[in-house]
């Protein structure tokens, strides 16, 4: 079963953004608190959206996603920020079934397209992406802006 998230699923989304960290080797970068993805979630002007996927009446994964924009497409699309499945569950069809769940967000929420980012040392999960017709846009890199370059950037530093 996949459902929206609500506020009491805080801890667990948390917990899971934890364990997603660790698995990618960056668990220091952590610095999200439970009183910040509430109020990215929930709060008045939600940034980010949630949802939960229980197997036997358990939370065993989530996906976290956020609506963009294309200029070219004219469209909003619906970004994958995380997708987190607990390593039991891994292999059930619930990794399927949340993306199946989120690219029936992006249809109903009129968005043209539905992306995400994967360590490009992440076989698996670029095996699983593979699976389900996601293209990889090689030609892109990502660029980021953060800390005291943000703070120089914005001459406020």
């Amino acid at each position: 079963m996949i459902r929206p998230a609500t506020p009491s699923d805080v801890p667990t989304i948390m917990r899971f953004v934890r364990e997603l960290a660790d698995y990618e080797r960056a668990a220091d970068k952590v610095v999200a608190t439970e009183a910040l993805l509430t109020d990215a979630l929930f709060g008045p002007q939600p940034a980010a959206y949630a949802a939960i996927a229980e197997r036997d009446g358990e939370p065993a994964g989530m996906a976290l996603w956020f609506f963009n924009f294309s200029t070219w497409t004219g469209w909003r699309g619906l970004y994958l920020e995380d997708l987190y499945v607990t390593p039991e569950a891994r292999g059930t069809g619930l990794g399927k079934a949340l993306l199946r769940y989120l690219a029936g967000v992006a249809l109903d929420s009129g968005c043209a397209r539905f992306e995400w980012s994967v360590l490009d040392w992440n076989a698996p999960a670029i095996a699983f992406y593979d699976s389900v017709g996601a293209e990889s846009m090689d030609e892109w890199t990502v660029r980021r802006v953060s800390g005291p370059a943000l703070l120089a950037l914005a001459d406020r530093d």
